[in-house]
């Protein structure tokens, strides 16, 4: 099971270069794309859920010995295909397991016994079967992102994309909304679309990072860390001071700690006084990427399918 993306390219009417020859090759399990709003991370997403043509270049995904071709072959795609967008409409005064009944019709369960069945089966797994009575524009952020993974889920696809699925949900529903991710990325082809890092790091065996249309970074995060360990320093200011950094000195990132500025520069010898290593995280590596700084970490190919992430 395998999803492969080659120079994929995208502009608008208005001029928006959205992707400028982006090529990946997704396995199965959780794979993250991380980037900020306007990389190109939705543009990206949209098309390979059939929403929109590309310009130029080839989606195909590999699942049970074929090849379908997604851009040629959308109605293929579509029924191994499992979408939640950022944003989606629901009708808000019908209960969420007449509504999930209804999409299983239009995804063509005709039996009504076979639909209650599984209406009940992904209410469930989503843990939304004792809110089943209720209407759905009840819900709260994490329930309604719940609900669209169970929406998602008709069909059993073997491909499924999530962008920007935790934007917005309290702590406790972002934990619940990625233990499910995680379920799912056990027997699929799971691409989480965010800019949140911290949801990468938790998830994520496998990422990518986009910038303005772009790939600039393509690494298991575990390798991306082993490529900064060493090389991440710090300089935090007194309180109402700026952290000083020597001239020519690649910045990660600058961010307030309690009223200090702190600032995380890239160096391969100590950069000088003031200045103390930390161990990296996900964020100076997603940083680090995002300010133009070599990360030097080659391209992961996607493991046989059956392996572990």
């Amino acid at each position: 099971m395998e999803l492969r993306i080659r120079d994929l390219t995208k502009t608008y009417p208005n001029g928006v270069h959205a992707l400028q020859g982006v090529s990946l090759t997704i396995g199965r399990g959780m794979y993250g794309l991380l980037g900020p709003n306007g990389a190109g991370k939705s543009s990206l997403m949209r098309t390979v859920a059939t929403l929109q043509e590309p310009d130029a270049g080839t989606v195909t995904f590999e699942v049970d010995g074929r090849t379908i071709d997604v851009v040629q072959e959308k109605n293929e795609i579509r029924r191994v295909l499992g979408y939640l967008p950022q944003d989606f409409g629901l009708y808000p005064k019908v209960s969420a397991e007449d509504l999930l009944d209804h999409f299983a019709v239009l995804k063509g369960v005709a039996r009504r016994s076979e639909r209650k069945a599984l209406v009940r089966q992904l209410l469930e797994q989503t843990n939304l079967w004792d809110a089943r009575k209720k209407y759905v524009g009840t819900y709260s952020g994490g329930m309604r992102q719940r609900f669209g993974i169970a929406v998602a889920l008709l069909g059993a696809p073997r491909l499924i994309i999530v962008d920007e699925p935790t934007a917005g949900l309290d702590p406790a529903e972002r934990v619940r909304f990625l233990n499910l991710l995680s379920e799912l990325g056990e027997r699929a082809v799971v691409i989480l679309s965010t800019h949140i890092v911290e949801d990468v790091a938790e998830l994520c065996g496998r990422m990518a990072i986009i910038r303005e249309g772009r790939i600039v970074a393509e690494a298991e995060p575990l390798a991306a860390l082993d490529r900064l360990a060493g090389r991440v320093w710090r300089r935090i200011a007194a309180r109402g001071d700026e952290a000083e950094v020597p001239v020519g000195l690649p910045v990660i990132s600058t961010k307030l700690l309690a009223g200090r500025q702190v600032v995380h520069v890239y160096s391969e010898a100590p950069p000088g006084e003031g200045f103390e290593p930390v161990t990296p995280d996900l964020e100076d590596v997603y940083f680090a990427a995002m300010n133009g700084i070599a990360l030097e970490v080659a391209a992961v190919d996607a493991p046989a399918d059956g392996a572990a992430v």
